[in-house]
């Protein structure tokens, strides 16, 4: 089958390198290099841990908080407040306990494959380089704050990950530079990273161009379906490219094409911001995830990563780089002897749902058409699983991972 892949993205790509080992001719389609869009900037984690959903419970009692203050770890810009409000009231529902556990166990089915879904491709890629498993550690001020987030932890423990208690004795052995800020940590040692996400898409793209993909770069405004199947993708410029199938992997921007596929999902743009501390002179080894201060610390190729806030204005409002820089005033204050003298910032669109968990299946209204967006915070980490498991739709076999969570159906 021509199968166009609609995204460069880390979803895309992984997407499009799972269906040419199926035998598919891909044409990706996207006005954007690979990798240059919110992949470019994400914290880089790829964490089997990773499957607790934005909104815990208890989150409606924090969030009239944090949405006053424009530089908190969850603000709305209040000009699109009216936009945001039926999406907020929707994420504030699935912050239910029971509609966490229900959550967290579908983020783990499709997490815990992370480097088992990984692994062939970079194989094939020869990049095995930008991805390691050097693990993870949640740090916290004391024991006792610990205690404060032990739920979520507890809950991570009852669907198989691995995580492990660490004194200060040992936390400062494990990573020197944290000595001071931090005095307990949670190890989870199964987690990983990768030094230079754009890179790792870049590479992995690559690899699907010189096995024969094609990346045509234009915008797709439409498609052309006869007897619910996709018969040609409208193009900006009012061209058509015809297909076979299609793949919907567009990240902040795939709602409107979805919904022409019979797909009608509360997409929301989470505006991620991060700085890289490009001079960092710190040894890190680990990720590192500074739970109380909301502060995700990434050692990467290129400097050190600091990331960890949300805003919800939408895809056309500039960014506000003050938030930029409250991530990097908390990397000093944490970490007083970094140098911070050369910096980059940036702020992406990270693609999301009101209950965490992104969309992947066949679409409503075209048998040869599947979805694959709105992962959040969690693209890189469920990039590679998520085509996989497309991979099987399109092969009519049985996925390996529970999708009926991913339903395109299931806010209908």
């Amino acid at each position: 089958m021509h199968i166009a892949v609609i995204g460069t993205g880390i979803v895309g790509t992984c997407t499009a390198a799972w269906l040419q080992r199926e035998g598919h001719r891909i044409t990706f389609v996207d006005p954007l290099d690979a990798g240059e869009a919110c992949s470019f900037g994400n914290a880089g984690s790829m964490s089997p841990s990773a499957c607790l959903p934005v909104g815990m419970p208890g989150v409606w009692k924090k969030a009239p908080a944090w949405l006053l203050d424009p530089l908190g770890p969850l603000t709305v810009r209040w000009t699109y407040l009216p936009a945001a409000l039926p999406w907020l009231l929707r994420f504030v529902r699935h912050s239910k306990t029971a509609e966490v556990v229900r959550i967290a166990t579908a983020l783990r089915g499709l997490l815990a494959p992370i480097f088992e879904s990984y692994q062939p491709l970079l194989d094939h890629a020869g990049a095995q380089a930008l991805v390691r498993r050097t693990g993870c550690l949640y740090v916290y001020s004391s024991r006792e704050v610990a205690a404060q987030w032990k739920w979520g932890m507890d809950l991570r423990r009852s669907l198989g990950v691995a995580l492990r208690d660490v004194d200060r004795d040992e936390l400062e052995s494990l990573e020197p530079d944290l000595k001071g800020a931090f005095r307990f940590g949670i190890l989870a040692p199964e987690n990983g990273s990768t030094v230079d996400p754009s890179a790792l898409v870049k590479a992995l793209h690559a690899r699907c161009l010189a096995d024969g993909a094609g990346h045509l770069k234009r915008r797709v405004t439409g498609f052309e379906l006869r007897d619910g199947l996709v018969q040609a993708l409208r193009l900006d410029g009012a061209e058509s490219l015809a297909v076979d199938g299609v793949v919907v992997a567009a990240g902040a921007w795939s709602a409107r094409l979805a919904t022409q596929l019979g797909a009608r999902v509360p997409l929301e743009t989470q505006r991620g911001y991060h700085v890289t501390v490009k001079s960092s002179n710190l040894a890190l080894r680990h990720t590192v995830m500074a739970v109380e201060h909301n502060l995700m610390v990434n050692p990467m190729a290129m400097g050190l990563r600091l990331a960890g806030s949300v805003e919800l204005a939408g895809l056309q409002a500039p960014p506000n780089y003050a938030r930029a820089d409250v991530l990097l005033r908390k990397g000093r204050e944490l970490f007083p002897h970094l140098d911070a003298s050369e910096t980059t910032q940036w702020m992406g669109h990270r693609p999301c749902l009101p209950d965490s968990l992104p969309v992947i299946g066949r679409a409503p209204q075209a048998e040869n058409a599947w979805l694959g967006f709105g992962h959040g915070h969690v693209g890189m980490c469920g990039g590679a699983t998520t085509g996989r498991e497309i991979a099987h739709l399109v092969a009519g076999r049985a996925p390996q991972v529970d999708l009926a969570p991913f339903s395109p159906l299931r806010f209908h």
